[in-house]
């Protein structure tokens, strides 16, 4: 991870985290995809979601 600090308790120990998102792209299909929490190991703030695979938003 870059140089970062936490707003919140001053920290510079940051992990990321996982969390899966089920996406409904029509009335048949589902998907889905990652979302990556970047948080401070110290408080636990979360200092970014970001969306793995963004390819299965565009519309085709």
């Amino acid at each position: 991870m870059e140089n970062r600090e936490c707003l919140k308790c001053g920290s510079t120990e940051f992990a990321e985290g996982t969390d899966y998102m089920p996406i409904k792209i029509s009335k048949m299909s589902m998907s889905g995809g990652n979302k990556i929490y970047t948080f401070c190991l110290e408080c636990g703030e979360v200092d970014s979601i970001r969306i793995e695979n963004t390819e299965i938003f565009r519309k085709k």
